[in-house]
């Protein structure tokens, strides 16, 4: 019998930065564990607003499909961490909510539901109503490209109020930059808006907020400037190998062409490949994968017979769910994968494709 202890799946675990999983045998729950990840009320958990409110930080946001981005829950979160006893949280989400903000910190929320297209010009008016009408000591926001970073850069220059950009840390009097790809960091006193880089701060907070929707939302004025064109959809094979978060790859073990494409054509996956099969002339140069070609960090990559080479290897470093498949037992990215098929590549993908068709078959039919 085997002394080696087994590792229970249902344990607590860590996701490592290369996105793997790490269990810890003989201990409970840990610090960074999965479960604790998720922001939750709990009873035990005291509210951080015990006194009347005499002053607001507002923490402002665009929902997704009615849910908070992890950005935005941390931008909420840094809002309650700098407020006082007496200094409530305000979040204004532009976009419909429907889940409780109390976990992330808010202790009232303002919901704006026609906020569905992009306007900015519009989104500017609402939140200068709400800021001449609230006062928040500060704003705080997620400083990405699209939406709030967007908005919150319009606010401060509509107003040439002080701003910090790229924020990475922050304290209760202070806020830290980084400027140049990170080479030089600067520290300045807490500016009215401030935006926040992705995880700046740990949303596990020990309180939570009251969470109490407001109707005190402004009207809003249709008005606008820009035209929504709205979003395009554009096949997974046509994107950059680097921008693709689904990836199916074959190495010198697919022949089957046709099969291969069909299989990435029906799970909207981009299409990789190995530098055996480019060099054969079955894929471009723009395909290849590795050290040698582009370096990816998709969420999930397939690899259909290739065997592993260190080059082919190291361009995958970063993706965080890889499934091989081989008929080498042996072959170093069954050793990397985190699930392996022991099978014919031809075969394996026309089992595949041919199951992703039957269910999406049964649910279209189940919908009906």
């Amino acid at each position: 019998m085997s002394a080696r202890r087994r590792v229970d799946p249902r344990r607590p675990f860590v996701i490592t930065p290369l996105g793997r999983k790490r269990y810890a045998l003989g201990q409970g729950a840990l610090p960074g564990s999965h479960a604790a990840q998720t922001p939750t009320v709990s009873r035990d958990k005291p509210s951080r607003l015990q006194e009347p409110a005499d002053g607001c930080i507002m923490a402002v946001a665009h929902s997704e499909r009615g849910v908070l981005t992890p950005e935005a829950r941390q931008a909420v979160a840094a809002a309650a961490l700098l407020a006082g006893p007496r200094c409530a949280v305000l979040l204004v989400v532009f976009g419909p909510l429907s889940e409780s903000a109390a976990p992330c910190g808010a202790d009232r929320v303002i919901v704006l539901h026609d906020a569905g297209s992009f306007r900015p010009d519009a989104e500017l008016r609402i939140l200068d109503a709400l800021r001449e009408r609230h006062r928040p000591v500060h704003i705080v926001m997620a400083d990405d490209t699209v939406t709030d970073g967007d908005l919150g850069r319009r606010l401060a220059a509509h107003h040439s109020l002080s701003i910090a950009t790229h924020v990475v840390e922050l304290t209760a009097g202070t806020a830290t930059v980084h400027q140049r790809h990170r080479s030089v960091y600067a520290r300045r006193a807490l500016p009215e808006v401030i935006l926040l880089d992705p995880d700046c701060v740990d949303t596990r907070l020990p309180f939570q907020g009251r969470g109490e929707i407001s109707d005190q939302a402004p009207e809003a004025d249709p008005a606008t400037r820009y035209t929504d064109h709205g979003v395009t959809t554009v096949p997974a094979s046509r994107l950059a190998l680097e921008e693709a978060d689904f990836i199916v790859s074959a190495g010198n073990g697919v022949h089957d062409l046709d099969s291969f494409h069909a299989l990435a054509d029906v799970l909207g996956a981009a299409v990789g490949a190995s530098r055996v099969a480019v060099d054969d002339g079955r894929f471009t140069r723009a395909q290849q994968v590795g050290a040698t070609g582009t370096t990816v960090a998709s969420s999930v990559y397939i690899a259909l017979g290739i065997s592993g080479a260190v080059q082919h290897l190291q361009g995958i470093k970063d993706c965080r769910h890889v499934i091989a498949v081989n008929t080498d037992a042996s072959a170093p990215m069954i050793k990397r994968a985190d699930l392996s098929i022991i099978d014919d590549a031809q075969a394996v993908m026309r089992a595949l494709a041919a199951e992703v068709r039957a269910a999406r078959g049964t649910d279209e039919g189940a919908g009906q």
